[in-house]
């Protein structure tokens, strides 16, 4: 393997575009800073063809534009493993769009592969070990080190031998059109922005231990630590982690001598944990936020019994085919289904929660099922 070609001046930009004009095939992964930014980024694009390894630095370079041509372009296959992540990033940060993709992952997990992790298929099909150490590192530092430029081209080195491998056991057991038509959704993912949920300390496993008073401090201390985190522009969770905030709300320190020693040396941190363990304090037991019957309709018995029917057949192909219960359907399908009842295949296909080779694989089968429940 030889070392990566870091592309981080445009002059090396420009050499890598005139190289991979014409390319049929490329293998693609970022790399981004979201263990230790609030406000994550991508931080390295990984592109590997048959023959050469590149580091492409989107924090270096003024413009990657004319790599968005080529995520775009339909004759161009990008070769990814879990690609969900990747597209989502990389529509976000540059506005890239998507055409012709593999996903090595879903492509394992469609043939039941039992382990579809890339550490695991690169150590099974090419005897690398990935250095998982690498995972941890600060990609948005710089300079990039020769182990992280490394690490970082493994990640694409081999999925395009992978994908070969891949493709012909797909083709072998009869699953290639099954895996096209999975790919072929993977382009139309979008990413949607989550706003920060004042009420989410209630899905902490803190939450269920604490009594009212105690919640209304974990409340105050929750927003304080949100508040930190995007000062400082960290993940939350290097602010303080959910058991440092549920001692905290029990304990209930009034005083900087019965602080923790690791906030009592930094004086700004501990008045304003401080502060937040006071307003706590004088405020109301908090109320667990109102679903609206709305936002969460009920089916009624009968829908719930069609949709545990669809399940327990579910549940049966997927152990005739050897795949995992989502390979063969996921749940909000089942459940529109269940909702709608069709009666033939047109109404089924209308659904728009089958492609057409799970709605000839899958669709009587279905029918079946609804009809009987």
């Amino acid at each position: 393997m030889q070392p990566p070609v870091l592309v981080d001046v445009p002059p090396a930009f420009d050499a890598m575009m005139d190289a991979l004009t014409g390319a049929p095939i490329i293998a693609v992964d970022t790399e981004s800073d979201s263990l230790y930014r609030y406000f994550h980024k991508v931080c390295l694009i990984q592109i590997s063809t048959p023959d050469v390894d590149y580091i492409v630095d989107p924090l270096r370079l003024p413009d990657i534009s004319a790599l968005g041509a080529l995520m775009a372009a339909p004759c161009v296959e990008k070769v990814f493993h879990a690609a969900d992540n990747d597209i989502l990033l990389m529509k976000r940060d540059f506005g890239f769009t998507f055409a012709n993709i593999f996903d090595t992952m879903l492509a394992a997990r469609i043939l039941g592969w039992p382990r579809v992790s890339l550490a695991a298929l690169s150590e099974e099909r090419f005897g690398v070990k990935l250095d998982k150490r690498a995972q941890l590192t600060d990609w948005g530092r710089r300079p990039l080190t020769t182990e992280q430029l490394r690490y970082a081209a493994l990640d694409t080195h081999f999925l395009i031998p992978l994908r070969d491998e891949l493709e012909r056991e797909l083709r072998a057991r009869h699953r290639w059109l099954e895996a096209q038509e999975t790919f072929a959704a993977l382009p139309d993912v979008q990413y949607v922005e989550k706003p920060f949920d004042p009420d989410g300390f209630w899905h902490s496993k803190a939450a269920r231990d604490l009594g009212p008073a105690e919640l209304a401090v974990l409340r105050e201390l929750y927003l304080w630590r949100e508040s930190a985190a995007r000062a400082q522009d960290c993940p939350p969770f290097k602010v303080m982690n959910d058991d440092g905030l549920a001692r905290l709300s029990r304990e209930q320190p009034r005083r900087l001598d019965d602080l923790p020693r690791v906030l009592r040396r930094d004086p700004q941190t501990a008045k304003a944990v401080l502060g937040a363990i006071e307003r706590g304090c004088a405020a109301p037991p908090p109320r667990p936020p109102k679903r609206s019957r709305e936002d969460y309709p009920r089916p009624d018995p009968s829908v719930i019994a069609c949709y545990d029917r669809l399940r327990a057949w579910r549940t049966t192909r997927a152990a005739e085919r050897g795949v995992d219960t989502d390979v063969v359907l996921a749940n909000h399908a089942l459940m529109t289904i269940a909702r709608s009842a069709p009666t033939d295949l047109e109404q089924l296909a209308a659904l728009d929660v089958l492609g057409d080779w799970k709605l000839g694989e899958y669709g009587r089968d279905l029918l079946a099922v609804v009809a009987q429940a």
